[in-house]
């Protein structure tokens, strides 16, 4: 019984070896590499973040940001949603374009595409039902269900925007073909727009445009990688990485912008809730080492062994950033007020020191978690793309229904915020529309879609 675990890791080793040598050779795999590192950096930022203090009244807690203001620099590292939404981009256009010389159609392409996004999504959404159910069964406090369904929800925020962003590819790479770096430089401008509407004039609700107009600018970037009209010549990519450090040097360290790319509850302004001019700085910045490293890693990549890793990171890269903070949950619940985690007083030389047995504890809890949910994301990666072509008014209408109603649910989410939201862990609505939105585009995937003719 005991050799089960070690004979699956093994079948599975050599599949993703046999899928590292089958890999064609026109595939970009720096920009696997760049995603397996974004989603990674993102995981372990979240997890260092987190203090918890548990005394007579239970479990306390926050982020690290707020207690150790030395932390707050360090974020310029461990924010790398940017360095997603970049890779995002660049994988969106080269994935739309190959399908429309497939015969497929941009309504196919968002069902396809949205397939891979939601069904670790649905399992996520579907856990975090049956374990609120359970624990509520069992007697847990509410407000400790809501605190951790919370916490565990925290992922899909992100996942809000770039939903939103992947839908909009079809309109917004006909726009860059048109228009090409021109469409990220307006938008940016719209988003410095947004923040002089917030934080100087006072105007209300016109800076929550920034949520949709920050990450289009950096998705679009990875549209103008794809199609060459961002070089990972020096004589480009340098320039633009300093260029964007010295606009995040000059607009946090002299401007009005925190130093922190993370948001935390003390801040009037936070770079992120939503995205600043800062925070596209640092998206420039990113983008421009990222490019500049190009060369030198694509021929590590070449590597069998470098490049089997990154494929089967790949192969789970959703499971892996959505259940991560399950792990967190997980890891509260059966490590603190242990031995293995006694209290200690946030940012001290203790709490440094057991970071180490921490962050081991957390990888082992979410490669359990992998192990059981990633091989829905596996299939989901092999089959998406199959149904392409969608046809006729009545399929997209219900496609973009579909999408539309998956996109309120996880936004009702966000704005649900922390608190017990009844034996579900989830509002009611967020159920309502997520699921019924899922169950639409389901019903088209197998109604309506049908492969594209070569």
């Amino acid at each position: 019984m005991a050799a089960y675990p070690v004979r699956v890791a093994q079948r599975m080793a050599r599949r993703m070896r046999w899928l590292a040598e089958r890999t064609p050779p026109q595939r970009e795999r720096y920009a696997d590499l760049l995603r397996a590192v974004a989603i990674t950096a993102v995981v372990i930022g979240h997890w260092l973040a987190i203090y918890v203090t548990r005394d007579g009244k239970g479990f306390q807690g926050g982020s690290i940001l707020q207690v150790a203001p030395w932390t707050r620099p360090l974020t310029w590292l461990f924010q790398v949603m940017p360095l997603f939404f970049l890779v995002g981009g660049f994988a969106n256009a080269a994935s739309f374009t190959s399908h429309l010389r497939r015969r497929g159609n941009a309504a196919g392409w968002v069902l396809g595409r949205s397939a891979r996004l939601l069904r670790p999504t649905t399992m996520l959404l579907g856990g975090m039902v049956v374990a609120a159910l359970t624990a509520g069964a069992l007697g847990a406090e509410p407000t400790l269900i809501g605190t951790a369904v919370w916490l565990a929800s925290i992922p899909l925020w992100f996942l809000v925007a770039y939903i939103a962003v992947m839908v909009l590819t079809p309109p917004m790479y006909a726009l860059h073909r048109r228009a090409g770096l021109a469409v990220p430089i307006v938008l940016a401008a719209l988003v410095g727009g947004g923040d002089l509407a917030r934080l100087v004039l006072s105007v209300p609700y016109v800076g929550q445009a920034n949520f949709l107009l920050a990450w289009l600018a950096v998705h679009q970037l990875g549209f103008a990688w794809q199609d060459g009209r961002l070089s990972s010549r020096r004589s480009v990519a340098l320039p633009m990485a300093a260029v964007g450090f010295i606009a995040l040097v000059l607009l946090t360290v002299v401007g009005p912008y925190p130093v922190s790319m993370v948001g935390f509850g003390e801040e009037k302004v936070q770079n992120t809730s939503p995205p600043t001019l800062a925070l596209l700085a640092l998206a420039v910045t990113q983008a421009g080492i990222a490019l500049w490293m190009r060369d030198r890693e694509n021929r590590w990549l070449q590597r069998l062994g470098p490049w089997t890793v990154v494929v089967a990171v790949n192969s789970v890269i959703m499971t892996l950033f959505l259940w991560h903070m399950t792990a967190v949950v997980i890891g509260v619940l059966a490590l603190y007020g242990t031995a293995v985690m006694p209290d200690a007083t946030p940012g001290s030389a203790l709490w440094l020191l057991l970071r180490v047995p921490w962050l081991a504890c957390l990888a082992l809890i979410l490669a359990l978690l992998v192990a059981v949910f990633g091989r829905f994301e596996q299939r989901t990666r092999l089959r998406a793309d199959s149904m392409s072509v969608v046809r006729g008014v009545l399929p997209t209408a219900l496609t973009i229904a579909g999408v539309g109603a998956v996109l309120a649910g996880l936004l009702a989410l966000a704005l649900a915020g922390l608190g017990y939201h009844g034996p579900a862990g989830l509002p009611v609505k967020v159920l309502v529309a997520y699921f019924g939105g899922v169950a639409v585009l389901g019903f088209v995937r197998w109604r309506y879609a049908h492969p594209a003719q070569e």
